[in-house]
C-alpha cells in the first residue's frame, strides 16, 4: 500500500509527463482525430497504465485510487479524448479481465496491457441497443469447442486500436438476461474488421469506431466470467465505470475553473479586470462550491470502491451529479471568457464540447435516474 506522498509523487510525475509529452501535440491529434498509437506505449512505459493490476501481471498493485489520478489529471489538463481512452483501457477493460478472467487470459492480455503493446476495448454498444443491453443482436453460437461470433458494435471507444475486445454477446436469445455472455476476442482473429473512426462532436482524439463480426471462431476458452453470466458480470463491473466517468468529471471541473480564474485576472473590460465584477466572482464561488461538494461525494465513493463496498445505487448518484455539473461549469466557464471562449485557439471551447458526452456514456443521466429511483421506491 502507497502511503500518501508516494501517491503524491506519482501524481507530480504524472503531470510533468502530461506536459512534456502530451500538451504540445494534443491539439494536433484532436485535428487528426486520432492519437498516435505511441502514446500508448509511453503512457504504458512511464507506468501510467493499469496501475491497479496485481504484480504478477506487470502492473503496481496499488489501489484503485493510484489509477484514478490518471485519469483526474489528463481531465484537469482538458484532455477529455485521452481520459476517455485510459479510462477504457485501465478501469473497465482490465478489470474485466482481472476479476473474470482464467488464468490464461490474465496472462495473455495484462502485461500486454500494462506496458501498451495491447489496448483493449470494450463492445457492449449495437446500432439498436445502448442503455437497453438485453436489445443486442451479436450472436456467439456453439460450434463444437468453439464459438461463431456474428453482429456488429458502434461507438466504440479504442476501436481503431485496439488489441482485444471484451465482447458482449447473445448465446441463448431465447434466456433473456440470462442468455448474454462476454468474450474476450483477439482482433487478429480471421472475420473481425474495423469499421471507420467516427466523427464525433468532441473528444476527437479518441478514436472511436464500428466494428464487425463476421463468423469470427473463438475458443470456448474465451468465455469471460462464465457462459449466461454475462449481464450479470456487466451490472456488477459497471460502478467502478461510473465511478472513474465521475472523477473525471470532477477533475474536468477544477482544470476548467483553474484557467477561467488565470483567464478574467488578466482580461479586462471597461478599464478593470473581468475578475472584479461581482458576476465573475459569484460565478466562480458557486461553481468551486459544487465542485468541492461533488468531490468529497466521489473521494466517499473511492473509499468504498476500495473496501468492496460500492454500490450502484452510490455510482449513480456520483456520475449523475458530477457529470450534470460538468455541462454547467463548462457553460459558464465559456460564458466568462466571452467570445474569446468561442475560438477554438481557447482550450474552453473543447471543454465545453467534450463535457456533452459525459452525460451519455456509461449510462445516461436518465438511467442513473432511474437506478436511484427503484432503489428510492423499493424501500419505500
Amino acid at each position: 500500500m502507497l502511503d500518501q506522498s508516494e501517491i503524491e509523487l506519482f501524481r507530480d510525475n504524472l503531470r510533468k509527463y502530461l506536459e512534456k509529452e502530451i500538451l504540445p501535440h494534443y491539439a494536433k491529434w484532436e485535428k487528426e482525430e486520432i492519437l498516435p498509437r505511441e502514446v500508448w506505449t509511453g503512457l504504458g512505459e512511464n507506468g501510467f497504465l493499469c496501475v491497479d493490476v496485481p504484480e504478477e501481471y506487470g502492473g503496481y498493485g496499488a489501489s484503485f485510487r493510484l489509477s484514478a489520478i490518471v485519469v483526474e489529471e489528463a481531465s484537469r489538463m482538458g484532455f477529455g479524448g485521452l481520459a476517455s481512452n485510459i479510462s477504457v483501457h485501465s478501469d473497465i477493460v482490465a478489470p474485466y479481465i482481472l476479476h473474470l478472467g482464467t488464468e490464461e487470459q490474465k496472462q495473455t492480455w495484462l502485461p500486454k496491457m500494462v506496458t501498451g503493446e495491447a489496448i483493449g476495448a470494450i463492445g457492449m454498444t449495437e446500432p439498436g441497443a445502448g442503455s437497453d443491453l438485453q436489445g443486442m443482436k451479436t450472436r456467439a453460437e456453439r460450434d463444437g469447442d468453439q464459438f461463431v461470433i456474428n453482429g456488429q458494435k458502434t461507438f466504440i471507444t479504442n476501436g481503431q486500436h485496439a488489441n482485444v475486445v471484451v465482447l458482449a454477446t447473445k448465446t441463448d436469445p431465447n434466456a433473456g438476461a440470462k442468455g448474454m455472455t462476454l468474450f474476450t476476442v483477439d482482433t487478429s482473429l480471421p472475420g473481425f474488421a474495423r469499421g471507420r473512426n467516427l466523427e464525433k462532436m468532441g473528444h476527437h482524439c479518441a478514436d472511436t469506431s464500428e466494428l464487425f463480426f463476421e463468423n469470427v471462431k473463438v475458443g470456448a476458452d474465451q468465455i469471460l466470467g462464465g457462459e449466461g453470466k454475462g449481464f450479470a458480470n456487466l451490472m456488477n463491473e459497471l460502478p467502478r465505470e461510473r465511478l472513474i466517468l465521475a472523477i473525471g468529471a470532477v477533475g474536468a471541473c477544477e482544470g476548467m475553473i483553474e484557467r477561467t480564474i488565470e483567464y478574467v485576472q488578466e482580461r479586462k473590460a471597461f478599464g478593470k479586470a473581468i475578475a472584479s465584477f461581482q458576476n465573475t466572482r459569484f460565478s466562480l464561488a458557486d461553481m468551486q462550491a459544487q465542485v468541492a461538494v461533488n468531490k468529497a461525494f466521489v473521494a466517499q465513493c473511492t473509499d468504498q470502491y476500495d473496501r468492496g463496498e460500492l454500490t450502484a445505487v452510490n455510482a449513480s448518484i456520483a456520475k449523475l451529479t458530477t457529470t450534470e455539473l460538468q455541462g454547467v461549469v463548462a457553460d459558464k466557464c465559456l460564458q466568462l471568457f466571452g467570445g474569446y471562449g468561442y475560438m477554438q485557439e481557447y482550450p474552453i471551447s473543447r471543454d465545453y464540447v467534450d463535457a456533452r458526452i459525459q452525460r451519455i456514456y456509461g449510462g445516461t443521466s436518465e438511467v442513473m435516474k432511474e437506478i436511484i429511483a427503484r432503489d428510492l421506491l423499493g424501500r419505500a
